[in-house]
């Protein structure tokens, strides 16, 4: 069997992309996972970002490496699809002609065929994630004309996948092992509008919920404006929503929304926060902002600074303005801020971030939670709550003990609900006990 190993670049939609492609592939290839040294692989896959500049830098980084394992005899072709490949699809191949192919963001099916797979266009998967966990797109494109973003050129027009689809492949990914659904898109608070003519992410939740295995559900990148009400009351009645939610806010201050075109101010933006916080008790909240962006003066960043200090997001991170060729920015606003005031603002955003999240996770000591286990190393179970979502939130590290695990093995314990104490707490990571498996 040929040896084909895919590398993925990016945010976790793209992740799920690079399984669906891998699920039609494991019939004919060998896959090879991502980041386990083989001696030749005939064919890599890499799955680019080209959202902002140094994703960009970090796939084209990523190409030239395969190039020079390519050209030293460790792989044998190169194909590379994904968002970069998309938005510069008329440029790449005579830039870089040492790949074998190149394939825009959705070409699933051209890229099978040049691997001499037919798909069959079945919802299935190769999970890259444990296998407990697995992420689930709802949809695909975004009908957001953010000025910052070039994801609605890349990745076209927003499009919901079908609630049955989505139950079907649910239901697939639950009777292989996984407890906890992560439902991304690039704005899932937009689901269903484009199939059903309303907002059907809170619906979508509930059919997911009575999908038998799945424990957990917990939601991404949604979207604060017209934000639907029903999404909230799953959060705050179905015990498989996690009181956990993405919410990327991008800033508060009025004219710098305005220059985003986030339609949204911040007077709505803070009515939302504060009617989570009062509608789902004990919710944690993960939110990124921008700095640097036209509009953002002195007074623009302070004002961001004191809603932040404010408002005590659980989780928060941000980046500095990039201005993006192709958007309604690059075009229309100057990037007037430099860069050592944008690194300056940054760094003094998340200084702020820490104190808040270290606030937040010494006020857990004491508590008893319930943990998903994601790992068991040196004597360490890996693990989290409904309040930390994998990759891009810390950790709960619970010691164990083979008197207090009444000597289970604990490698059989990964994947599994423990009961745990919180003993301790960084701004990142939390350190507990076992109570009870």
């Amino acid at each position: 069997m040929k040896k084909l190993q895919a590398i993925t670049m990016g945010c976790s939609k793209n992740r799920v992309d690079t399984e669906h492609i891998l699920s039609q592939l494991s019939g004919e290839y060998e896959i090879v996972p991502e980041g386990e040294a083989a001696d030749f692989v005939d064919c890599q896959l890499i799955n680019t970002c080209g959202f902002i500049g140094d994703a960009k830098e970090e796939s084209i980084n990523m190409i030239m490496e395969s190039i020079q394992a390519k050209n030293g005899g460790r792989i044998g072709k190169i194909y590379v699809f994904g968002c970069l490949s998309q938005r510069y699809s008329s440029e790449m191949p005579g830039l870089i002609p040492e790949v074998d192919g190149w394939f825009g963001a959705t070409d699933f099916a051209p890229l099978l065929r040049t691997l001499g797979v037919e798909g069959d266009g079945r919802p299935g998967r190769f999970l890259t994630t444990p296998g407990h966990y697995a992420f689930l797109k709802i949809s695909e494109g975004c009908d957001r004309r953010c000025s910052y973003c070039a994801i609605p050129f890349i990745r076209g027009r927003h499009r919901s996948v079908p609630m049955e689809t989505l139950v079907e492949e649910a239901s697939a990914l639950a009777s292989s092992g996984v407890k906890e659904l992560i439902v991304i898109a690039q704005d899932t608070t937009y689901y269903g509008l484009d199939l059903y003519r309303r907002r059907a992410l809170g619906e979508l939740l509930q059919k997911l919920s009575e999908v038998e295995g799945i424990e957990w559900i917990r939601i991404h990148y949604s979207y604060p404006a017209d934000f639907p009400d029903d999404v909230l009351v799953q959060m705050a009645e179905n015990p498989k929503v996690c009181r956990y939610m993405d919410i990327p806010l991008q800033h508060i201050a009025d004219k710098v929304l305005d220059n985003m075109h986030r339609n949204v101010d911040g007077a709505w933006t803070r009515e939302l926060i504060s009617r989570m916080r009062e509608r789902v008790p004990g919710v944690v909240l993960r939110t990124t902002m921008i700095v640097g962006h036209p509009g953002e003066g002195k007074a623009e960043f302070q004002e961001l600074l004191d809603f932040v200090r404010d408002a005590r997001f659980e989780r928060l991170g941000a980046f500095t303005y990039s201005e993006e060729e192709g958007t309604y920015g690059a075009e229309h606003f100057k990037d007037s801020v430099s860069a050592k005031v944008k690194q300056s603002r940054l760094d003094e955003l998340m200084e702020l971030q820490r104190d808040i999240s270290l606030d937040f996770n010494q006020s857990r000591t004491g508590e008893e939670i319930r943990v998903i286990v994601d790992d068991y190393s040196s004597g360490v179970l890996v693990c989290r709550s409904e309040f930390e979502s994998p990759e891009v939130d810390g950790e709960i590290l619970v010691k164990y003990d083979a008197a207090l695990a009444e000597d289970v093995d604990p490698y059989s314990l990964v994947g599994e609900f423990i009961t745990v104490k919180v003993t301790g707490a960084d701004e990142y990571d939390l350190i507990a006990e076992i109570v009870s498996i």
